[in-house]
């Protein structure tokens, strides 16, 4: 497998433990990035990710961290930094979703989803972005949705957390161009996670209809575009946002 130019760069990878997190984590792994495993609270899925990339031959270490938490940030970021070196690739993919009408749609709701999603990744990527100036070169892709995209009215806080997530993408990477960052996201359609346990099959059946591919993506169709975004092939894009959902949403 090619390193992409991610061999022996560091890796921060939050909500890395399970779902689309776990495929980049031991994708970037195998291309011999050194990989920081955040986790909020389910150790057992960051021992068992962390385990297989090392069963792999590859490098990684578990971090528990809620990152929607300013001081929680601040000491996932030391933690990583002492463990395995200054982070030089940041991947912001923790996330929540919540499936129903506006009637449900709670104050308490907005506010978790917003600071899960999208606080998290102006949190972590403030924690890391310094460093990166000062060395030149860093990387930083966001995991949107394409929910950012289209109205989707039975996930009304999560579709604006991820479109914040695009705009967030857009104006951080012309910031910080000119130092050597660059900023992409990737705007997944459905994907094969357990965000879906509690989505009916109808529902399911009938988005997979509207899908050109007919299928259901699996987190390793994300996690190659997350690759491709943080090494050497993409070095003269920023502030993009690519779509990977199977030809349901297109942009131009």
């Amino acid at each position: 497998m090619s390193d992409h130019g991610v061999s022996g760069r560091v890796a921060l990878v939050t909500g890395g433990s399970r779902g689309i997190g776990r495929s980049i984590s031991e994708q970037l792994a195998a291309a011999g990035a050194r990989v920081a495993v955040n986790y909020r609270s389910d150790h057992d899925a960051a021992a068992s990710t962390v385990g297989a990339i090392q069963s792999a031959g590859g490098t990684a270490a578990a971090f528990a961290a809620d990152v929607s938490v300013d001081d929680e940030v601040e000491r996932l970021v030391q933690d990583v930094t002492e463990e395995l070196g200054p982070v030089d690739l940041l991947v912001n993919n923790a996330g929540i979703f919540d499936y129903g009408g506006h009637q449900e749609t709670t104050a308490e709701l907005w506010r978790r989803t917003i600071d899960v999603n999208l606080t998290s990744a102006f949190l972590v990527s403030w924690a890391v972005k310094d460093g990166m100036i000062e060395r030149g070169y860093g990387r930083i892709v966001n995991v949107a949705s394409i929910a950012a995209l289209r109205p989707r009215p039975k996930s009304i806080a999560y579709a604006a957390s991820k479109a914040g997530m695009i705009g967030l993408t857009r104006s951080l990477a012309e910031a910080v161009a000119p130092d050597g960052v660059r900023v992409n996201a990737v705007a997944p359609g459905l994907i094969k996670t357990d965000i879906l346990t509690d989505v009916d099959q109808s529902v399911l059946d009938g988005l997979v209809e509207a899908t050109p591919m007919k299928r259901i993506g699996q987190p390793e169709d994300i996690a190659g575009v997350v690759v491709f975004l943080l090494g050497d092939d993409s070095n003269f894009m920023t502030g993009q946002t690519l779509v990977a959902s199977g030809g349901r949403v297109t942009l131009p």
